[in-house]
């Protein structure tokens, strides 16, 4: 499975390219000349970065950390996306005090061990990964980026709660009149 390790890179952010409602979403970590962009689901983008919250309030990580710069520059190019992430996982390695983010291009296929008691999994070797390993202050700073993100969308309907396009849409709670 070949696989692209960031350790503390010097950018890891979710982005986007595209207007409002045409948008494409990327996760992007940058070391040195190094540039990985994959692509991903605003969904999975909103996920990942309130799971990243949650967990480091879970563990109580913030106390007395250094803050990291905000990041709101745009994507690095070139923005180019790797693959489709079809599975993202999350964990916390207490021995380096790292959160480490991994992005798999397919889902991760279990099979019963001989024994049948046990799943293991299936090694595509063709399956691609992006693994980072992020300090608490770099992964606050990408979950607050990734939820900016998503929230730079189309306003809300006030009356649907559905996505707003620059002229209007077909609103159900309005019998579907124009709004």
């Amino acid at each position: 499975m070949p696989t692209q390790e960031f350790n503390h890179p010097d950018r890891f952010v979710a982005g986007t390219v595209g207007p409002p409602g045409a948008r494409t979403f990327f996760l992007q970590a940058v070391q040195g000349r190094r540039v990985v962009s994959v692509s991903l689901e605003k969904e999975q983008v909103a996920v990942l970065a309130e799971r990243v919250n949650d967990l480091l309030d879970e563990l109580a990580i913030d106390e007395d950390l250094p803050v990291a710069e905000e990041d709101n520059e745009p994507l690095t190019p070139p923005i180019e996306d790797e693959f489709r992430v079809s599975t993202l996982s999350l964990a916390w390695e207490p021995e380096q005090q790292v959160l480490i983010i991994e992005a798999h291009d397919r889902q991760v296929e279990l099979e019963p061990t001989e024994d049948g008691e046990e799943l293991r999994e299936v090694t595509d070797p063709d399956a691609q990964l992006v693994r980072v390993l992020l300090d608490a202050a770099q992964a606050r700073e990408f979950a607050r980026r990734g939820l900016a993100a998503v929230a730079d969308g189309r306003p809300a309907c006030p009356f649907c709660g559905g996505p707003l396009d620059p002229d209007g849409h077909i609103c159900p709670r309005a019998n579907g009149y124009r709004r």
